[in-house]
């Protein structure tokens, strides 16, 4: 029996550890966010003028400069079709997983694999939200095992390749899913109360999350 695109093994949680939130990437703010598809458009756009105009100064009939410019049309479609493909892509075979303990970025279309990292390992995390109700949440990861951006990507902080940030990226109704986050956090780095010890332990102190950005 075939495996679904975007399927996964049902998460089994133990019983003192809740299922909080699970998501998964927009497809339109990844195809936007990033694969670009504005600015593929835009460069085909570009290009487009630029051939009319060289046709024109080439005292060509400007029905002639606009017939050739419209073959870039063809390749133009092809690569916006191949680009929302890989954003369709990406959303179905991605699932995010917040639960009272630890962050699972399920992610993979031929070879699933999953990232768990718990919240003894977030150092702090950020959301940056989009004009769309879309966001990012990178996490800082304490670790001493070293993460590889190539094989975490697009589920990567951009441009940290020394210290690589998992993301969960263009997540629907970010700030929500950063609030859900931030209240995990402080929750989860507060001690059980403990009535026998004489001494309470210090509670480890946990960033909360914070909007860094807002763009259009």
């Amino acid at each position: 029996m075939k495996r679904a695109i975007g399927s996964f093994d049902e998460l089994v949680l133990p019983k003192d550890e809740r299922l909080l939130w699970q998501g998964r990437p927009c497809a339109r703010s990844l195809a936007v966010r990033v694969f670009h598809l504005r600015l593929v458009l835009a460069w085909f756009g570009l290009l487009f003028m630029a051939g009319v105009v060289t046709r024109a100064m080439e005292r060509q009939s400007w029905l002639d400069a606009l017939s050739g410019g419209s073959r870039l049309i063809v390749p133009c479609a092809i690569a916006m079709l191949l680009l929302a493909g890989l954003a369709w892509l990406y959303s179905r075979t991605t699932r995010y997983t917040l639960t009272s303990r630890r962050v699972l970025i399920q992610f993979g279309a031929v070879l699933p694999m999953t990232l768990t990292i718990p919240f003894a390992q977030v150092g702090s995390a950020d959301v940056k939200l989009w004009s769309d109700g879309t966001g990012d949440l990178p996490l800082s990861v304490i670790s001493d095992k070293r993460l590889a951006f190539l094989l975490l990507w697009p589920h990567v902080r951009p441009w940290r390749l020394s210290q690589v940030e998992p993301m969960l990226r263009c997540v629907p109704d970010a700030r929500g899913v950063a609030d859900i986050l931030s209240k995990a956090l402080v929750a989860a780095s507060s001690p059980a109360p403990e009535p026998t010890a004489a001494v309470m332990p210090v509670p480890r102190l946990v960033r909360p999350v914070q909007a860094i950005a807002s763009a259009a």
